[in-house]
């Protein structure tokens, strides 16, 4: 009973922690004063990130275990739970995505030249 109402606290927590990655990723506010050391406020967000990340990783773990704890006894692996396979593709995507974002908004974005 405790576990069935667990299990959405659990993915609610795991889509939260999900979703502050992916907003410091990519939507950071950079402190102006930064502007003339790029490449430090780059180091940061992507620290910022890095850890945010890892504390991910330990929120869906725990969803995974609640949620594989909530199955009957042959229990599935922790990766096929839902959390995990969250955690998996979201974190796929934003390492796909992130470098592309990068690379677009260097050359392409803020380029005065016409690449048309």
């Amino acid at each position: 009973m405790l576990l069935e109402l667990a299990k959405p606290v659990a993915l609610f927590l795991c889509l939260l922690s999900l979703l502050t990655v992916f907003h410091t990723v990519f939507f950071t506010l950079e402190d102006p004063q930064l502007l003339l050391q790029p490449h430090q406020a780059l180091h940061d967000r992507v620290m910022d990130s890095v850890l945010l990340l890892a504390l991910s990783a330990g929120i869906s773990l725990v969803g995974a275990f609640i949620f594989r704890e909530a199955e009957p006894y042959p229990h599935p692996s922790l990766s096929a739970t839902l959390p995990l396979q969250l955690f998996y593709w979201a974190t796929a995507l934003m390492l796909l995505l992130f470098p592309l974002a990068s690379f677009l908004e260097t050359h392409y974005i803020f380029s005065p030249i016409i690449h048309w």
